[in-house]
């Protein structure tokens, strides 16, 4: 085992910088994963643009600490672990796994209740210093992870995609979709995707993909959309309308984290449907509620990361019923870390993109 690795540690906001650090030595209970793949998520681009949201203002604590290793959605390789982590999560040395992207202090409110995916400390993976992330080539899962084991038949990016789809699932099961429902998910990046596929599997009436790009609507497509609409040349309120005899959709998906998307959802709802958040924002969004409340009497539901839907998002990627290689559109090495946060960033030359530490 070496000494030192290379791993990506932040120094503040648009300040990142590959450095020689020392390999991390698991502790009892705990366990040492060489990382094969991480990928790179909206949120960790706001983190690294300095968002309020991430860094913290007078009302809201940082979300991402100086000197973290970032890096959230990840699989690896065990390579050391004890007893006591062995027989808590059910691995070996040699194992192909995931964590969840929270560790849970199973002590605050939210913990004791089941509801770990909201726990009090809330430490996720590569925002703070108790949990570094894997944008590295070894990491440690803390004794109080979440882990699951997954197939080695899967190229690594594909397994990493665990993270962000598992989310989408979350949402899905946050909008309590029916047969005969008419489903709207609004954009179709890594997140949306994983909401069109997870909708799809609920078998509605139809499920509508919104995006501003083609080749995007035509991935929907490909992941169980059966209605696309390009909202810069359609006018969705239309489609949807024509589609529910001029009701309107029960259920919106937001995923697209853009604050244009938010009131377009309330206006796409008919009467009584409910509007799920996935989406997370770099600046306030403002609505009128009035359509919430004395218009339409929505309800509205946040989503927060994928707890309990892990297992089903596995089994989906294992399965192969997504184009995961047209997902998976780019695999960099670690050291073009920022080429990556560039392309993320861009946002049409890319869809999911991941780095390779190997």
């Amino acid at each position: 085992m070496p000494e030192t690795m290379r791993a990506v540690v932040c120094h503040g906001p648009e300040d990142y910088r590959l450095e020689h650090v020392p390999v991390p030595v698991p502790g009892p209970g705990e366990a040492l994963v060489r990382v094969e793949a991480v990928g790179i998520c909206a949120s960790d681009l706001k983190c690294y643009h300095g968002a309020s949201k991430f860094w913290g203002d007078d009302t809201r604590p940082a979300w991402a600490e100086t000197g973290v290793v970032p890096g959230h959605e990840f699989v690896g390789e065990v390579v050391a672990l004890d007893d006591a982590a062995r027989a808590r999560w059910g691995v070996e040395v040699g194992d192909r796994v995931v964590s969840e992207q929270i560790v849970p202090c199973w002590e605050c409110r939210y913990c004791r209740r089941g509801q770990y995916w909201m726990c009090g400390p809330h430490d996720i993976y590569g925002f703070k210093r108790r949990t570094p992330g894997a944008m590295a080539s070894y990491m440690v899962f803390p004794a109080a992870a979440l882990v699951h084991r997954v197939s080695r038949d899967l190229p690594p990016a594909h397994a990493a995609f665990a993270e962000p789809l598992s989310c989408a699932l979350h949402a899905v099961e946050r909008g309590g979709i029916t047969f005969d429902d008419v489903v709207v998910v609004a954009g179709c990046g890594p997140i949306g995707l994983g909401m069109v596929a997870g909708a799809r599997a609920k078998s509605p009436a139809h499920v509508v993909a919104l995006d501003v790009s083609d080749d995007r609507l035509d991935l929907a497509a490909a992941c169980g959309a059966d209605v696309t609409v390009n909202i810069s040349r359609q006018d969705p309120l239309e489609v949807v309308r024509g589609l529910t005899d001029g009701y309107g959709a029960d259920v919106y998906l937001e995923g697209s984290g853009h604050p244009a998307a938010v009131g377009q959802g309330l206006n796409l709802l008919r009467k009584l449907g409910t509007y799920v958040e996935y989406g997370v924002f770099g600046s306030d969004v403002t609505v009128d509620w009035s359509i919430i409340s004395d218009d339409k009497e929505l309800d509205v539901r946040g989503a927060h990361l994928g707890p309990h839907c892990w297992p089903a998002a596995i089994r989906m990627l294992e399965s192969g019923v997504l184009p995961m290689d047209r997902i998976c559109t780019h695999q960099l090495p670690l050291a073009d870390f920022q080429q990556g946060l560039d392309l993320v960033g861009d946002g049409s030359r890319s869809v999911k993109v991941s780095l390779i530490p190997g």
